[in-house]
């Protein structure tokens, strides 16, 4: 079963990202991607939406998956069902994020497995936002 990793090794990824994808971003401010994507780049992230039902998102070009982004990714952030996430799971992989990161709610054993297997960091059932500011991460 997966542990997510200390908090001295979060404040750790938090502080180095530069780039966070955030999947199952949205444009309508009363989601809570939305507000996600705001307080990312509030601190200081490049924040890259993924959702093919979007263009842009606070002024971020909207990609339709993580194999389409041209940057780096550090940080591959969740919005999405729980069983839409092993295929998540692999693309954060392929594209050589650092770390898949499951928003609050969401867990999947075999998307953290195959995450995990890829070498990737993975966070589950916790949100990036309240992490940032808990573990006082100072903005970049």
């Amino acid at each position: 079963m997966h542990a997510n990793p200390s908090d001295d090794d979060l404040r750790q990824l938090l502080t180095e990202a530069k780039t966070v994808a955030v999947v199952g971003a949205s444009s309508n401010p009363e989601r809570s991607s939305h507000g996600h994507v705001r307080k990312l780049q509030s601190a200081g992230y490049r924040v890259i939406p993924v959702n093919p039902n979007e263009t842009e998102i606070l002024g971020e070009k909207a990609y339709a998956r993580l194999e389409d982004i041209p940057a780096p990714v550090d940080i591959v952030n969740v919005f999405r069902r729980p069983e839409h996430t092993p295929p998540i799971a692999d693309s954060a992989v392929a594209i050589g994020a650092r770390a898949l990161w499951l928003q609050s709610g969401i867990t999947h054993e075999d998307a953290a497995a195959r995450a995990t297997a890829g070498g990737l960091v993975v966070v589950m059932n916790a949100c990036i936002g309240v992490m940032h500011s808990m573990l006082r991460v100072a903005k970049k």
